[in-house]
């Protein structure tokens, strides 16, 4: 997990932005590694010859622009040190000559650092500020000082240092001295980094990843020279490499003894179409069940997340983004995010749906979960939330993972089981992915938290529920678009948009076909000229209206509340739909499209009819109760049908 915090100044700050911290015990070779590197520094970061080049050239337009190519390439030069390993200066004569777990960097000179170092310095002079020139300055003095004193060639760095044996075995190999060296040095303290305050979201992230920087060279760096280990004096201080961790000392270990494990995946079998096509569930013709939804109540994140945000906690291995631009790319102002656990969140809506329906424990039949962002297993959320509910036993408790599709595929469940148990149930949708992303940007920026729970009962007036129908699998690119966790990301949520665009145009296209196909429940030609509104799974505003005009829908017709809470995954459809009543989208009953799809090449739909009277009031900050551990309600009996 890897929670946000807000810092003294009010902000969010995500720590796992700025402080490097791969988990090494998943990373599975040597190329591995390298691999991820690769991408999260190496990728972006122009060479300290590059940005002289540039430089001289005059390719750059503002300070702003020279002081992040700078920073992307000490954080390049720095690559192996920030993910595997803490420097220690130490004095020679105390140097251990024969431990397997202390390491020495062997270096090559960086050619003509001096010329190139002051032709940066030359061209910045002339380039005017981006934001603030004051704080630029300040930066460009804080940067420049690691960057003119780096004196060694940052291609060559192997992940694996030498040991110090090692190192003594190529005596004219060379590494860094320090011939002064002050312990007391100023080292600026996780704290005081994600306390970094500055008007420009870019420029607080540069200022963070100057401290970061900072800490890697806490010495005077003028005094620093490149020496061979011949040359070593009893005096000298010598920078050494020691693991960050236990897991990095077995990856090492690993990799130098050859037990480096290769797992292969498996080949996917050829893809095979249905026998014959799998139909929509059509209440009228397909069951003698009357579903009524009789609440809907929902909990959003009780914290902001703005784009700002966002921006202000870029890692380096983004590429610029500005806040407009997210907004332009997403249709994202800002996401919810919750301090609370994830089953919180859902207790909350659970009770608020039950007290809006007037249910007693005792009267629930099951309980169904939709999340894919849990990290309980044991017992589940469903029967952890049966218990807390003080439901004495219940037919049927189960959690579902149907990531985005979570709302159709628990209503699909919810009328099945309908049948057998003939008592309401008690459907929870729910998501926290706030400590799950990591610096995956397209999912910080996209994802947020929520909440929403229904109950849903057996009637013998009018039903609620028309159609559902749910979807998975599909093209192998397909099912594996979003993955948690990912090692390949260090298990963070990722999303490989252009895969996940194909499947959501895939199924809309099989949607739209079913619907028109399907008999109206107005009188009209077919069930899609029924519809009202569509509220669709609010995954990308953009990404939506763009697949969804050529179908022939027209982007006035469909509801979206995503700029204002991001993508909640399973709890995004019913969370859209009480924001609708909220904001006097939807007035009277009427009949909804609410289409889901993603993670696994999931999707599905529901054509339901949506009462604002069912939707519970909307709960404030100031209502809710951050508890750590919920109070179990007793368990109850009481109005058994």
């Amino acid at each position: 997990m890897k929670p946000f915090r807000l810092n003294k100044h009010g902000k969010l700050v995500l720590p796992c932005s700025i402080f490097i911290d791969l988990d090494f015990s998943i990373i599975s070779s040597l190329d591995h590694l390298q691999a991820i590197v690769r991408r999260d520094f190496e990728g972006k970061a122009p060479t300290g010859t590059e940005i002289a080049k540039r430089a001289a050239a005059g390719s750059y337009t503002t300070r702003y622009d020279l002081l992040r190519d700078i920073s992307l390439n000490l954080f390049w030069a720095n690559r192996f040190a920030l993910t595997m390993y803490d420097k220690r200066p130490t004095r020679w004569r105390d140097v251990p000559r024969n431990r397997e777990d202390v390491f020495v960097a062997l270096l090559e000179p960086w050619t003509d650092a001096k010329a190139k170092s002051e032709s940066v310095r030359d061209a910045y002079k002339q380039l005017g500020a981006k934001w603030n020139q004051t704080v630029e300055d300040e930066l460009f003095e804080s940067l420049f000082d690691i960057f003119s004193n780096k004196l060694y060639r940052a291609q060559e760095l192997p992940p694996l240092k030498a040991t110090i044996a090692e190192a003594l075995a190529t005596p004219d190999a060379m590494t860094t001295i320090l011939r002064k060296y002050d312990p007391d040095f100023k080292r600026y303290s996780d704290v005081e980094i994600l306390d970094a305050s500055e008007e420009q979201p870019e420029l607080e992230a540069l200022r963070r990843w100057a401290m970061v920087l900072h800490n890697q060279h806490p010495w005077d760096r003028s005094r620093s020279k490149l020496k061979t280990f011949d040359e070593m004096e009893d005096d000298d201080v010598v920078v050494l490499f020691y693991p960050k961790s236990r897991e990095v000392v077995d990856f090492i270990h690993r990799v130098k003894s050859g037990t480096m494990p290769t797992p292969q995946s498996p080949k996917p079998d050829p893809e095979c179409k249905p026998v014959t096509p799998l139909l929509p569930l059509v209440l009228a013709t397909d069951t003698p069940v009357r579903p009524k939804i009789e609440s809907l109540a929902i909990r959003k994140g009780e914290v902001i997340c703005n784009n700002d945000d966002v921006v202000r906690n870029s890692p380096p291995s983004w590429s610029p983004m500005s806040a407009d631009e997210i907004t332009e790319k997403t249709g994202i102002e800002q996401r919810c995010y919750t301090v609370e656990p994830l089953e919180n969140i859902a207790l909350e809506a659970a009770r608020a749906a039950m007290k809006h329906a007037g249910r007693a424990p005792g009267e629930i039949g099951a309980v169904l979960f939709c999340t894919c962002t849990s990290s309980r297993l044991i017992p589940s959320t469903s029967t952890w939330l049966s218990g807390q509910l003080g439901i004495s036993q219940t037919h049927y408790s189960a959690d579902i993972i149907a990531a985005c599709a979570g709302f159709p595929y628990g209503m699909g469940a919810a009328v099945r089981l309908m049948r057998e148990v003939n008592r309401p149930i008690l459907l929870v949708c729910a998501e926290k992915f706030s400590d799950k992303i990591g610096n995956a940007r397209p999912s910080r920026m996209i994802f947020g938290d929520g909440a929403a729970a229904l109950v849903i009962a057996p009637t013998d007036g009018e039903r609620d529920i028309e159609v559902v129908q749910t979807y998975a699998s599909g093209p192998f690119s397909q099912v594996n678009s979003i993955i948690w966790p990912n090692f390949d990301y260090d298990n963070d949520i990722t999303v490989y948009g252009p895969e996940v665009k194909k499947l959501v145009k895939r199924y809309l296209d099989q949607m739209m076909n079913e619907l028109s196909e399907l008999k109206s429940v107005k009188g009209g030609k077919a069930l899609i000229d029924d519809i009202d509104v569509i509220v669709p799974h609010q995954a990308n505003k953009t990404m939506i209206i763009e697949i969804a005009v050529p179908q022939g829908i027209k982007a006035e017709d469909i509801y979206f509340n995503i700029a204002k809470v991001g993508n909640a995954s399973s709890a995004s459809i019913p969370t859209a739909m009480a924001d609708a009543v909220y904001e006097g989208a939807i007035t009277k009953r009427s009949l909804i499209f609410a289409p889901g799809f993603g993670a696994g090449a999931v999707g599905g739909y529901v054509v339901m009819w949506l009462d604002p009277a069912i939707v519970a009031p909307e709960n404030t900050t100031d209502d809710l109760t951050m508890v750590p551990s919920p109070k179990a309600a007793p368990s109850s009996l009481e109005g058994v049908i």
